[in-house]
């Protein structure tokens, strides 16, 4: 089996007789190694000897006034927020179950960064036997921020981070910018010539996926959508693309981001939409219940569930995997909006 997301830390997690992915001391300590825990040369005694304290025993408890004794603010802050991260983590039987638990009741000022962090490493165990760069390609959408550059009417997603990275360390190219290329020479437009090249270059973020005008893409949207459903909420469901909604009944849809809900809320209420709104809409998928399944609201049954992915005004695509647990039309679930 092919290696890829080596940087999700899904070696560092233990693995549960159901197949979901269990917190190990060393999955925590991959937490307390990121900068913004590690104590800096200035770091006052309290707070290098809480870290000394949690290196060595990654599940301990601490106090209240551990954290209050630390002289930083911004350090008090990131400690009180990771520790309660942390304990939802060990509360709960799986690393699954505590991101289901975060998203149905969060904590107040989860950041987003551990929740994307938790996302890549639940895909990583759900796409295990994946082989198709596509998929594992559109799933990045799922943890990783993409920026939009609109080639000859194509839309193409790029790494926001890489591009960023890219453009800080180089002066922006104007002519680049009239042309339309794609902002980096190392990000690659996926195709059938280059899918190979996926495998070594999977933690690197470095290919460019064509949303708009190839239909694998967004076949491999579709199945990762397919494959967090299942692993998360034991849920069979069938996914395609669409060019748009035919039914005239419809009666459920989940904005895959924000400016997918604030669409799918305006055609739903019957709202007129803004000038740009539907230029920003990037794919529609139609989302097949299996016949007979019980925890379906009585009024969808029969009838599928619209996905609308969109970009902000500014060419971003942040999508929110969480509204596809959620905002799915289930006995305990919500209407939209």
């Amino acid at each position: 089996m092919r290696e890829f997301w080596v940087s999700s830390g899904h070696h560092l997690a233990g693995r549960t007789e159901g197949g979901g992915l269990r917190v190990t001391d060393d999955l925590l300590l991959a937490y307390l190694a990121r900068p913004e825990l590690m104590p800096p040369p200035e770091a006052c005694r309290a707070e290098r000897a809480l870290h000394a304290a949690l290196s060595a025993a990654p599940r301990r408890p601490v106090a209240a006034p551990e954290v209050a004794a630390l002289e930083d603010a911004d350090a008090r802050e990131n400690w009180t927020l990771m520790l309660a991260f942390r304990d939802r983590l060990l509360a709960a039987p799986t690393v699954e179950a505590a991101y289901l638990g975060l998203v149905r009741s969060p904590l107040p000022q989860t950041p987003p960064l551990f929740l994307n962090q938790l996302v890549h490493l639940i895909l990583r165990n759900a796409l295990d036997e994946c082989q198709d760069p596509y998929v594992l390609r559109a799933a990045e959408l799922f943890f990783r921020p993409q920026r939009v550059t609109l080639l000859d009417g194509a839309a193409i997603l790029a790494d926001a981070e890489v591009i960023e990275a890219e453009e800080q360390g180089r002066a922006p190219s104007p002519l680049a910018d009239m042309l339309g290329r794609l902002p980096r020479a190392e990000l690659d437009v996926l195709d059938d010539g280059n899918a190979w090249t996926y495998w070594s270059r999977s933690d690197a973020f470095t290919m460019a996926l064509n949303i708009s005008a190839s239909p694998k893409s967004r076949a491999g949207l579709a199945r990762a959508i397919e494959a967090w459903i299942r692993h998360l909420l034991h849920l069979e469901v069938d996914v395609e693309a669409v060019a748009e909604v035919v039914d005239r009944d419809w009666r459920w849809f989940v904005g895959l981001d924000a400016e997918g809900t604030r669409i799918g809320n305006a055609v739903w209420n019957g709202e007129p939409l803004a000038e740009d709104a539907l230029g920003r809409l990037l794919a529609l998928f139609r989302l097949q219940f299996r016949p007979g399944e019980a925890r379906l609201r009585p009024e969808v049954a029969g009838h599928p569930a619209y996905l609308l992915l969109a970009m902000t005004p500014d060419r971003r695509v942040l999508m929110k995997p969480q509204n596809l647990v959620v905002g799915l039309p289930l006995v305990d679930g919500r209407r939209p909006g």
